[in-house]
């Protein structure tokens, strides 16, 4: 009777822990009870591992701040920055002084006025492309990828950053921690023994026994010369090249961009190795001037633990509180946070065309039936939602109105928005956005939607199992 009494009392004590420490964020607080739940003693240690720790999330917010100042000047004498919604090239945000005045101050990355970008579709056009700027690198190459396999697209790109490590370029390459622990040592060291400079993000062993497990680094990152970069939803890995039969054709968005915005791309690869290696980088020949050869209007915002705001989280509900036609959405995972499904919800019903494509075949069973328990409610009001039947859809956009459109490492899910280290290109031009509505038609031609008649009469198995999953979906 003692030890149940002690047992009981060990219970409580551990839901008032995570109650007083999350009470900030209520739906993170209400799925680690559900853990705690049904795994009493279990559950609080995972939670003591894997939550969130504020403490050192304050440290590393002021680090990467500090590491910014040193070089906001420069970049901002460098660069064209927009100041005025009245210089946005598209009439309509003369209009949305709300929206732009959002967006040039929710990141220390201001809207650029001399760029250019292309979408590339799929990982063989990403592919190829950066590889053929890394082989005409003069001076560096840096390289972020949360993903990086020992598979045959990874050995190339190695081959590459090797020949030009032994040309006298500077290469750096960061990989996370945890989407890259499976490298080899041999992989590794070779890198390392032809003098390209390597380092973990938050090694996964490490991260665990210091509490940093949560903190992953989702951003895939290509800066060459400091006037080309890439960023998306592509990592490095054979799967994004449809050779895995389990997921069949990748289809994925990834962009190239020339200009201005590639000294914020470059800022951001900068802050990240200040934390991955400890090694503080101020070198402005990293800033060159460039030839501007286009005049296209575009922003990378980065959002994570480094940051003052969830910045992707503010531009995604900034832009579709005020969309007026569309809101388009094309994401792997759909697991939103309260804000962003009443939003969608109230402009589906205020008569806003509103489409989201996730996939049919999951890589994440869980993350499915997470994503499936949002669906219902959104049906009803209106939201059209379309299953990506051609093969795996990983790619994360955003279209809205003829106003934006937006290219990152983000999906629409709670843990992008909040936990990971993110990075998304907005783009304002009506070239960029009519591409990524072209592919998003291309997309729905390869997609079934859901009948919301239908989908209302899945079974009961289906339904509790969507609900469990929901419970969870704060930590997916």
């Amino acid at each position: 009777m003692m030890w149940l009494l002690l047992a009981l009392i060990a219970f409580i004590c551990q839901m008032a822990a995570v109650l007083l420490l999350e009470f900030r964020n209520p739906s993170k607080a209400v799925a680690w009870l559900f853990i705690l739940f049904c795994l009493p003693l279990v559950g609080f240690v995972l939670y003591f591992f894997v939550a969130q720790d504020y403490q050192h999330r304050l440290k590393i917010r002021n680090r990467g701040t500090r590491l910014f100042q040193e070089i906001r000047e420069h970049l901002w004498k460098e660069a064209a920055v927009v100041h005025q919604a009245s210089d946005m090239h598209n009439p309509d945000f003369h209009h949305n002084l709300r929206l732009f005045n959002l967006l040039n101050h929710l990141s220390e990355s201001p809207i650029t006025g001399c760029n250019s970008s292309k979408v590339l579709t799929d990982g063989e056009q990403a592919y190829a492309a950066m590889l053929k700027a890394m082989e005409n690198a003069k001076d560096h190459i840096h390289v972020e990828f949360y993903i990086f396999r020992h598979d045959s697209i990874g050995t190339k790109f190695q081959d590459v950053m090797i020949r030009k490590a032994k040309e006298g370029v500077k290469v750096r390459l960061i990989c996370d921690g945890l989407g890259s622990y499976k490298l080899k040592n041999s992989f590794i060291r070779r890198f390392k023994e032809a003098g390209v400079e390597f380092h973990f993000f938050l090694p996964a062993m490490v991260s665990v026994f210091n509490r940093r497990i949560n903190y992953r680094n989702h951003r895939k990152i290509v800066v060459v010369d400091g006037t080309v970069g890439f960023l998306g939803g592509i990592n490095v890995g054979d799967d994004y090249l449809g050779k895995y039969p389990k997921m069949g054709y990748w289809r994925d968005t990834h962009l190239e961009v020339e200009g201005d915005a590639v000294y914020f791309l470059q800022n951001v690869f900068l802050q990240d190795w200040k934390l991955a290696s400890g090694e503080k980088i101020v070198d402005l020949s990293l800033f060159p001037e460039h030839q501007c050869t286009g005049g296209e209007q575009v922003q990378i915002l980065s959002s994570g633990p480094d940051m003052n705001w969830n910045a992707i989280q503010e531009m995604c509900f900034g832009s579709i509180s005020i969309a007026k036609e569309r809101i388009w959405i094309t994401t792997p995972y759909f697991i939103p946070d309260e804000g962003l499904y009443e939003a969608l919800k109230t402009a589906a019903v205020s008569g806003v065309d509103v489409r989201i494509i996730i996939p049919d075949k999951a890589d994440s069973r869980l993350v499915k039936l997470a994503s499936l328990s949002y669906v219902e409610d959104l049906l009803t009001a209106g939201v059209k939602f379309y299953e990506y039947r051609k093969g795996f859809i990983h790619a994360k956009v955003l279209i809205v109105d003829d106003l934006i459109g937006s290219v990152g490492t983000a999906n629409m899910d709670m843990r992008s928005f909040f936990c990971n280290f993110e990075l998304t290109a907005v783009l304002f031009d009506q070239e960029p956005i009519n591409r990524l509505v072209i592919d998003f038609e291309e997309d729905l031609s390869n997609s079934h939607q859901i009948d919301a008649h239908v989908f209302h009469e899945r079974g009961r198995l289906q339904k509790v199992s969507e609900i469990l999953c929901r419970m969870l979906s704060p930590l997916l």
